[in-house]
């Protein structure tokens, strides 16, 4: 049990002008009243508002702030890659990912290091758990959410109800070690794959989803077949017993180091 585990969290971003001051000055507030050594990690995605002016602005305000600037839109799972690079330069233990729109909710980053305190490798936030819920999302989102989440865990094979949600932390020793390649949200499956065969404690974290509001931009992802293949075979491999190579995770342990 660490009293005092040292995390950064990851937040991608592109085109988010209309509400990234809110989602960064709210983060910022969150880490500085914790005891925790902890700093806010922003991945300016290839924006091509004001989003980067913004952050170089608040840069300057915040101390515990650090701006990851990309010159081209890397999507996704481009930024989430270039968030763990950063924080793989720094002293901390976990990289807690979360959303440039405040659909995750600062209160809960005090659950997660609670989690963090106990040991857990990765923390998932869920809103499945007893305690969590969404609000304000469309039913038919919902749906598609349960049933596929469903499925997802059965197949993973973890003590994970939520599989799909980005809002989660994990060791930065088990993230260095995944050769991750999605472009897009399908990271977050391509992330927890690799994290079957590489982490050993497992949490959950119950919250609530909220909707984005009319202070941020439309969300850019959406239900398409591509998007159901991608995001699901990554637990059909779990299913079929195909396990990363030690290989590719020894290459991938090597190139972060």
């Amino acid at each position: 049990m660490h009293p005092h585990p040292s995390f950064c969290i990851v937040v991608p971003a592109y085109n988010e002008e209309q509400g990234i001051e809110r989602c960064v000055r709210a983060l910022c507030a969150a880490v500085q009243s914790l005891s925790s050594p902890a700093a806010v990690i922003v991945v300016n995605d290839g924006s091509t508002d004001q989003t980067g002016r913004i952050l170089q602005r608040l840069e300057s305000e915040y101390p515990r702030l650090q701006v990851v600037d990309c010159p081209t839109n890397g999507g996704y799972g481009g930024a989430v890659r270039q968030g763990i690079a950063r924080a793989a330069e720094g002293p901390f233990e976990y990289a807690l990912f979360m959303d440039s729109d405040l659909t995750n909710d600062p209160k809960y980053i005090g659950a997660f290091v609670e989690q963090m305190r106990l040991g857990a490798d990765v923390i998932k936030a869920s809103r499945y758990a007893e305690g969590g819920r969404a609000e304000g999302v469309p039913a038919y989102r919902v749906a598609i959410s349960v049933v596929g989440n469903w499925v997802a865990g059965r197949m993973f094979g973890l003590p994970i109800r939520d599989c799909t949600n980005g809002f989660q932390a994990i060791r930065l020793a088990v993230l260095v070690r995944m050769p991750l390649r999605e472009r897009g949200f399908a990271v977050i499956m391509e992330q927890l794959y690799y994290a079957k065969y590489l982490a050993t404690r497992f949490a959950e974290v119950p919250y609530t989803l909220t909707a984005r509001t009319e202070y941020v931009r439309k969300s850019s992802f959406y239900y398409r077949p591509g998007a159901f293949y991608r995001y699901l075979k990554y637990p059909v491999k779990c299913l079929l017993g195909v396990r990363p190579s030690k290989a590719v995770l020894a290459r991938a342990s090597a190139a972060r180091t």
